[in-house]
């Protein structure tokens, strides 16, 4: 059950913090693909792209393991000012670097900390918030993204022009502090630590897999072998059941999986997809580009606004279903009709579905349970579960991009279409006997 215990303000200071948040990371995430142009010649890194993309993301899979030790060690009050200070420690260090390796290593902090944090907040509200509210939660927080999608390239160039690349990374850290603030607030000295010790050492496979993957991408064996460390990392995080497909949370959790695969492979080939099978130039690519993540971004807000998502499969389902139909319209129209109206259609489309499917869905991945597992392992299951899927969605596509041949694309894009219709059927199984 969720704890009763906060005030409906500290509730609400808490979703509040957690939408502010999204808000920072969306902005940061822009912020830094906007000026690589910029800081790679400046760094004389040009042909370091892949360390200084890495860094962030690299460091979210370092905090899964993390997250629980932190709680036990230093409390609620104590982990969040480890991870802001963090946090802030990391964009110092890539703010002020004048090499490649030194701003990767800053990101990798930054990343690190803000993993640490955002699994924190998660945690609070799966304690903390009921099911709907937490759906709503989740919703907002997807629209998060529109904004930044729609200015945030144009705003960061403008402020690069007029204070250079350095104090534009920090931007961001205003509304960091403003939403950690606000569940300081909220989890006050709140008990989020985990109920058992996981083996922290399989768990560190995690992170050594991803960056297998991240560096390895033009090399197929090391790809392949990154996913299959990762794997051994993801039964120690993974709840009892969840490889046998338990009714309830753990069949959440590996439609969760089969999402990120089949909905982030197909996005991590969408501008090779549009450029080389379907011949549209780099300017109307960007265009299909970004009508998914901004149909996703305003589909949740919508379903914010009308209350929808709770606990019933029936949403998700029908959204996975749709975001799969999309895809595999993709797949069958780049063999037969190649056409820029199609893809865009399709595209965005497919941000619908997953705008009406993932608020749910993350909810019936984390429901507390009666079984010992507590919020922060809860938290840290979802999580993984979706960037695992992300990971192996990617690593199929850089195969599939390198080795694929022709039909390659087509091939790949029916994979990531059977994946999203599979998570439609294991969604099924998480409703449980009443």
């Amino acid at each position: 059950m969720v704890d009763k215990g906060p005030k409906r303000n500290s509730a609400a200071a808490l979703a509040v913090g957690i939408v502010v948040v999204e808000f920072a990371a969306a902005v940061s995430r822009f912020v830094a693909s906007t000026l690589l142009p910029v800081i790679a010649p400046d760094l004389e890194a040009r042909g370091q792209l892949a360390l200084l993309l890495a860094g962030s993301s690299l460091g979210l899979f370092v905090a899964i393991p993390l997250t629980g030790p932190a709680l036990r060690k230093w409390g609620a009050r104590g982990t969040l000012g480890v991870g802001v200070a963090g946090y802030l420690v990391g964009l110092i260090v890539s703010a002020t670097a004048l090499v490649g390796w030194v701003f990767a290593v800053g990101q990798f902090i930054s990343g690190s900390a803000g993993g640490l944090l955002a699994l924190f907040g998660f945690s609070a509200a799966i304690k903390h918030l009921d099911d709907s509210t937490r759906a709503r939660v989740i919703a907002i927080s997807a629209s998060m993204w529109i904004l930044p999608a729609l200015i945030g390239p144009v705003a960061t160039l403008g402020m690069e022009h007029l204070i250079g690349w350095r104090w534009a990374l920090l931007v961001p850290v205003p509304a960091v502090l403003l939403g950690r603030l606000l569940i300081v607030r909220a989890v006050k000295d709140d008990d989020l630590g985990p109920t058992s010790k996981r083996p922290i050492g399989r768990m560190l496979l995690i992170p050594i897999g991803a960056a297998g993957v991240m560096f390895g991408a033009e090399h197929l064996v090391i790809s392949m072998f990154g996913v299959a460390v990762s794997a051994v990392g993801l039964l120690a995080v993974m709840p009892r059941g969840t490889m046998r497909l338990n009714r309830g949370v753990p069949s959440a959790l590996i439609a969760m999986l089969l999402f990120g695969l089949g909905y982030f492979g197909a996005d991590s080939l969408i501008t090779i997809l549009l450029t080389d099978g379907f011949g549209v130039s780099l300017g109307k690519a960007a265009i299909v580009l970004s009508a998914a993540p901004i149909a996703w971004g305003l589909t949740s807000l919508i379903q914010a606004g009308l209350g929808f998502g709770g606990s019933s499969p029936l949403l998700p389902q029908i959204g996975l279903a749709l975001a799969g139909i999309s895809v595999l319209t993709l797949a069958i129209g780049l063999e037969y009709w190649p056409s820029y109206s199609l893809a865009i259609v399709a595209w965005a489309l497919s941000g619908v579905g997953v705008g009406l499917a993932y608020p749910p869905l993350y909810v019936l991945a984390s429901k507390p349970q009666a079984d010992g597992v507590g919020p922060s392992e809860l938290a840290v299951a979802v999580v993984t579960a979706e960037d695992f899927g992300g990971l192996m969605g990617r690593a199929v596509g850089g195969a599939i991009s390198s080795f694929g041949g022709d039909s390659g694309l087509t091939v790949a894009y029916a994979l990531f279409a059977a994946s999203l219709i599979g998570a439609v059927a294991v969604t099924g199984r998480t409703k449980t006997a009443s």
